[in-house]
């Protein structure tokens, strides 16, 4: 049981407690494996007993260690709190973390302030590491973080930048099978909505809509979203009025295939039999759309747990093998498309 005394017990109470030097409780407390299994059993029965708690300014100065990475995002927190991708790597990257010991802040960067803000922040000692998801553009905040010292992990591979190390889905592959099975029902007109062309997650996307398309020697149709629900429906919108008589859609996300369904029965098509329809996500919101929803499944918890896994090995300096890691995606088949089998 836990011995009451006056005040916060110290460090030179455990060590007494013990019978070990003040040294060897540091050690203890600050993870060093210069211990003996039995002065560490001493310590840390001494630091129950006592309810000790370390000092976490004074550790943090011996091991210039904070025990704290943070997750950042460049998206507004409608986005962040309210689409199902970012629920899904947060998942994940909380799994992942679980048992190291590491806390997670979350960062938000809805404009540039907030991004140059979050810089300084994240450049001056105030976190072990930086999980980093939704870049756009070249953004050189990864490159500012290494150059600073501070492991930078990336969910996604962004346009123009070569990270130290990322986690991705195979989203180029993912959208060949959308079309793919889009053309293989029969359809030859179909388009797409497009993720943003300044994120290489938009980019890929859209490049394995036209390797199919190219392929079959169809002519290409396009128009642009962010992932977004309102983006969707908007360009669906734009497509129905250039091209009245498309058969079929792919959306680079779920949310723009839910924007993109809703505009295609207030216009009277019927789905799938007027136009068959793809998303990209395979969140839990495509099971429950009216035609449950055809989309491309990418495992977005896995994601989150392997960039966490890359960041925590990095930290301590553990070797990490392949820091480019991509993961596969597959195609999940519902009525919005046919009659799944």
């Amino acid at each position: 049981m836990k011995e009451r005394t006056r005040g916060r017990p110290t460090l030179e109470a455990v060590a007494a407690r013990a019978g070990v030097g003040r040294g060897t409780v540091s050690r203890v407390v600050n993870g060093s494996p210069k211990v003996s299994p039995e002065a560490r059993e001493a310590v840390l029965r001494a630091i129950e007993e006592l309810g000790y708690v370390p000092n976490r300014a004074a550790r943090t100065l011996v091991t210039r260690r904070t025990d704290t990475v943070a997750l950042f995002v460049s998206e507004s927190e409608e986005r962040v709190f309210g689409e199902p991708y970012f629920a899904g790597i947060i998942r994940g990257i909380s799994a992942g973390l679980a048992g190291t010991g590491l806390q997670l802040l979350l960062a938000i960067a809805q404009s540039a302030d907030d991004h140059r803000r979050f810089e300084r922040y994240l450049t001056g000692q105030h976190v072990d590491g930086v999980l980093m998801v939704s870049l756009h553009g070249g953004d050189p905040l990864p490159r500012h973080l290494e150059d600073s010292g501070v492991p930078t992990v990336l969910g996604g591979a962004p346009v123009g930048v070569e990270p130290v190390s990322c986690v991705d889905a195979d989203n180029r592959g993912g959208a060949r099978l959308a079309v793919e099975h889009l053309l293989g029902l029969g359809r030859r007109r179909i388009a797409t909505i497009s993720g943003p062309q300044d994120m290489r997650v938009g980019v890929d996307r859209l490049d394995g809509y036209h390797d199919v398309l190219s392929a079959a020697g169809l002519p290409s149709l396009v128009a642009g979203g962010d992932f977004s629900e309102e983006s969707g429906e908007r360009a669906m919108r734009d497509l129905l009025a250039r091209a009245p008589d498309l058969d079929a859609v792919f959306a680079a996300s779920d949310p723009m295939a839910v924007g993109a369904m809703r505009v295609l029965k207030e216009q009277g098509r019927r789905i799938p039999g007027d136009v068959a329809l793809v998303g990209f996500d395979d969140s839990a919101t495509a099971r429950h759309t009216d035609p449950p929803l055809t989309t491309v499944h990418q495992p977005l918890e896995a994601m989150g747990r392997e960039m966490a896994r890359l960041l925590v090995a990095r930290i301590r300096g553990e070797p990490v093998g392949n820091s480019m890691v991509i993961l596969d995606t597959h195609l999940v088949t519902r009525a919005s498309s046919c009659t799944p089998h």
